[in-house]
C-alpha cells in the first residue's frame, strides 16, 4: 500500500464549513503543512472533494 504527501496551499478561510471540515480531517490545520497519508480509498475521496486547496504527491 503507498503512501501520499498532502500539502495545504490554499486557505480554508474563504471555503464552506464542509470543505474546512474535509481539510481539518485529512489533519492539515496550517498553511503549507503537509501530512502522509495511506493511499486509500477514503484519502482519495476526501481528496476529490478538496483538490483545489491541495496538493497531492504519490511516495
Amino acid at each position: 500500500m503507498g503512501k501520499l504527501k498532502i500539502t495545504l496551499i490554499k486557505s480554508t478561510i474563504s471555503q464552506t464549513p464542509h470543505h474546512r471540515k474535509v481539510v481539518e480531517a485529512l489533519g492539515l490545520r496550517k498553511l503549507n503543512q503537509s501530512v502522509e497519508l495511506p493511499d486509500t480509498p477514503q484519502t482519495r475521496g476526501a481528496i476529490a472533494k478538496v483538490p483545489f486547496l491541495l496538493k497531492v504527491e504519490e511516495l
